[in-house]
């Protein structure tokens, strides 16, 4: 989503900007910016060619049947499922680039890349888990550049000796890139001390987002509604989320708080939902608490324009966090945990609260105290939108990565 939002700003901007898909059909909650543009690396194709040798060598008219959308479809309902603990051979392969068992693959791109469809002046890789590519795409004369965005936390998941052995080719592999775009200074930080990249190549733009429907800002609630916007999955603390709820509404500080949870949710994760709903339910709060899953664009703003706060406990070292950027956009003040990104990230917005995640309290204080306290709450909302809509937007955003480009 924030490449996409990404392309279709340069377009803006004037530029020839075209997102290329790999893997899967994107999934987006607006427009598309890759409409016209192959899609690479179908995710079928990918996974036979590393598993079964023989799909390394076969002809591409059978490769385009499960290239096919509704294979590719098909797939995508099961891509929640997938585990890195299960796709270390996988990963290293890719980031092997020629040397991997997809090379068919890439030579498919390369072909692409050197028409005249898909030649450009200046290629931007997704992140790091894609940097196998780089070395080739160059032949074709394009300066190639890398997002890192959250690498880190899939590639720490997988199993040994592939975790060291992608980390190591990452480091080495970077050595043929013209520089790296990171989203923070501190996922930046992390990705030179873990990969060794060269810290005089790796530029921070923060991610931006677009403004059309962030016009009004939230209004009062009563009774107030907590809220949760990331994938409903463990990883970004939902379940963490909910059993801070269940606490503050036994505690009663904040009579009759409801909690809304919005976000992406796969095959893989409505077992969990299940699970989440069954322990409220046991509490007698099932009926205060609302699941928003899968929503578009403007069911997400309206949302957001509904709650008096919102938290996302996540429990890895998140890069960046566009839901705390999305949530101040609508004057909604956040609560996040003392780690990763978030202290850089308040830092820059002053639009919520820092807890200590080691403080089995933190996070059920931080909600009650900001809540208890609503012209507070409501003036951190204000302050982070104002920073929001004059720094964190889209067209902010690609006028930086012009500039690092250029």
């Amino acid at each position: 989503m924030r490449d996409n939002a990404l392309a279709l700003a340069l377009r803006k901007q004037g530029q020839d900007a075209l997102m290329v898909p790999m893997y899967l059909p994107p999934t987006l909650d607006e427009v598309s910016a890759s409409e016209g543009a192959p899609l690479f690396y179908g995710g079928i194709n990918v996974y036979l060619q590393q598993k079964i040798p023989l799909f390394r060598k076969t002809p591409r008219w059978i490769d385009k049947l499960f290239d096919s959308r509704s294979a590719l479809k098909g797939a995508a309902k099961r891509a929640g499922m997938t585990r890195a603990s299960e796709l270390g051979d996988l990963t290293l392969s890719m980031l092997l680039g020629e040397e991997g068992n997809q090379a068919k693959e890439l030579d498919r791109l390369l072909e692409w890349l050197s028409s005249e469809d898909g030649k450009a002046d200046v290629v931007i890789l997704s992140n790091a888990l894609l940097m196998g590519l780089g070395r080739r795409i160059k032949e074709t004369g394009a300066r190639v550049y890398c997002t890192l965005q959250g690498e880190d936390a899939f590639l720490d998941s997988l199993p040994e000796p592939e975790r060291t052995q992608s980390w190591q080719t990452i480091g080495e592999r970077g050595r043929d890139f013209d520089g790296f775009i990171a989203v923070s200074h501190y996922h930046r930080d992390l990705m030179v001390r873990r990969a060794s990249l060269d810290k005089s190549k790796v530029h921070v733009v923060y991610n931006g987002i677009a403004l059309d429907g962030y016009e009004e800002p939230a209004q009062p609630q009563k009774p107030p509604v907590l809220g949760y916007l990331a994938r409903l999955y463990p990883p970004k603390g939902v379940g963490t989320l909910v059993d801070a709820y269940i606490q503050i509404r036994k505690r009663n500080r904040i009579p009759g708080l409801r909690l809304h949870l919005c976000g992406a949710q796969t095959a893989g994760d409505i077992t969990y939902g299940d699970e989440l709903r069954e322990k409220l339910a046991r509490e007698n709060l099932l009926e205060d608490v609302t699941f928003f899953p899968n929503v578009d664009r403007a069911e997400k703003i309206a949302f957001l324009k509904g709650l008096s706060a919102l938290s996302v406990p996540a429990t890895y070292g998140e890069s960046f966090g566009l839901y705390v950027i999305e949530a101040l956009a609508a004057g909604v003040p956040v609560v996040q945990p003392r780690h990763a990104v978030f202290p850089e990230l308040l830092g820059e917005t002053g639009g919520g609260v820092l807890y200590n995640p080691e403080d089995p309290e933190g996070l059920i204080l931080a909600i009650e105290t900001l809540l208890c306290d609503p012209e507070h709450a409501r003036n951190l909302g204000l302050a982070g939108r104002k920073t929001v809509h004059e720094r964190f937007h889209v067209d902010a955003m690609a006028s930086q990565v012009l500039q690092v480009v250029r």
